[in-house]
């Protein structure tokens, strides 16, 4: 499901490319769409999950199903309530929120508005989407995988469908693109309520202080919200620098990252989304030798097909961009550039699928903490490669300075990986 939803993805990017091309429009949409992006890997599937699973898989081991249904009512109505009032100050604060995620659009007044714009649609995708991640939790945990990891497919085929049939009734064509998001998210979380009804852990919404499992969850969460978002932080980071360089560089870099995202998705976060509900019951039952047999065999099997993916990849940058997205306005020059970052992107494409693999290993066993230093050490690492990267890069003329951050991400994600490993091999 996975692998159709990363096709799915693939499909819509080609739409968007051959559409719209790479210009300041196109980098308005994809700052607008990456925020609530960002915030879902932080409060959804990100370090949510990470927290919840464990915590849920707990409950589901030690407790009958009247206590686990009262957990999960009370997660959604703490969740729930949070990520209405995320949803509402970000529609209020949009451009204030804009400025932060892409400064270099302040000189572009134009530009900036429209992202705002874009951004109060788009922003309360966080709502549903988050809300998706907790019902995909719920179901992982009862080894239900197929509609949770099937539910991206319905983003990318709601986006396609704005690109073709929405667009032509919009004066700015990139909002019906925005519409889109939202309609999306309100689908995918429908998706979900049949699966939860069968198994009769359908939520019902209460919020009560000192539920001590919803304790438990954010007290994991916060932490884990550090430790799981560095890829994102980083990728941000990058978008942050992006916008002060050449008109389209944060469009090059997203559909390199985007073809980044493939491999990563079909091997990463689909093997590590199946092994973290297993490594939190192996913990749980303190069963230490099927618990080091799992992570072994998803190290084995991501190691193995994450290299020879990562030098096809490298090797084939050009040619694999230009066939996907060289259509309409996605011309010979953006494909260039686009394939040079996504070189850069591929030469850490083995590490940052390891760090998938490695961090559910911490999580089960609810340890959240040693994630988050080795991120935050990753990160700090990453932001000093991006200015000693690209500032030299701009200062020479180089015409390509945005391969600096890509480069920086692929190097970070090593120190990241390397030290979550050793970390576990002490344990």
């Amino acid at each position: 499901m996975t692998l159709l939803s990363r096709i799915f993805g693939l499909l819509r990017d080609i739409t968007l490319a051959t559409l719209f091309g790479a210009s300041g429009g196109t980098d308005a949409f994809l700052v607008a769409f990456k925020i609530p992006n960002f915030m879902r890997r932080l409060f959804g599937e990100g370090a949510f999950s990470l927290a919840f699973v464990p915590v849920l898989s707990e409950y589901k081991e030690k407790h009958d199903k009247i206590v686990l249904k009262d957990l999960i009512n009370h997660v959604a109505g703490t969740l729930g309530g949070f990520l209405l009032l995320l949803s509402i100050l970000g529609m209020v604060f949009a451009p204030a929120v804009v400025y932060i995620f892409a400064p270099g659009f302040a000189g572009n007044e134009g530009q900036l508005e429209l992202t705002a714009d874009l951004l109060r649609i788009t922003f309360p995708y966080i709502f549903f989407i988050a809300l998706v991640a907790f019902a995909g939790g719920i179901l992982n945990s009862f080894h239900r995988f197929a509609i949770p990891a099937f539910t991206p497919v319905l983003l990318n085929i709601c986006l396609i469908l704005s690109a073709f049939y929405l667009a032509p009734h919009f004066e700015e064509a990139l909002m019906a693109l925005a519409w889109g998001v939202a309609i999306a998210g309100i689908v995918q979380l429908l998706i979900q309520f049949p699966s939860l009804l069968k198994l009769g852990l359908m939520p019902v919404p209460r919020i009560k202080r000192g539920h001590e499992g919803v304790k438990k969850i954010i007290k994991l969460m916060i932490p884990a919200i550090f430790g799981s978002s560095v890829a994102q932080i980083n990728l941000l980071l990058d978008t942050i620098i992006a916008s002060f360089l050449i008109s389209g560089s944060v469009t090059w870099l997203y559909y390199s990252d985007r073809l980044l995202e493939f491999p990563l998705g079909v091997l990463g976060i689909a093997i590590a989304t199946v092994i973290l509900p297993t490594l939190s019951q192996q913990h749980a039952r303190a069963s230490a030798e099927q618990f080091n047999q799992t992570l072994n065999w998803a190290l084995r099997l991501v190691t193995l097909i994450a290299i020879p993916a990562g030098v096809g990849l490298f090797i084939l940058a050009g040619p694999i961009i230009a066939s996907l997205f060289e259509y309409g306005k996605f011309t010979t020059s953006d494909t260039y550039f686009a394939s040079l970052s996504l070189m850069a992107y591929m030469l850490g494409l083995p590490a940052l699928i390891v760090i998938k693999i490695l961090a559910p290993g911490y999580y089960a066993r609810q340890d959240t903490r040693t994630p988050v230093r080795i991120g935050i050490i990753a990160m700090v690492c990453n932001m000093f490669m991006n200015i000693a990267f690209v500032v030299p890069l701009v200062m020479t003329g180089y015409e390509a300075p945005h391969v600096g951050l890509a480069l920086a991400t692929s190097l970070s994600a090593y120190i990241n990986a390397m030290l979550l490993y050793s970390g576990l091999r002490n344990k």
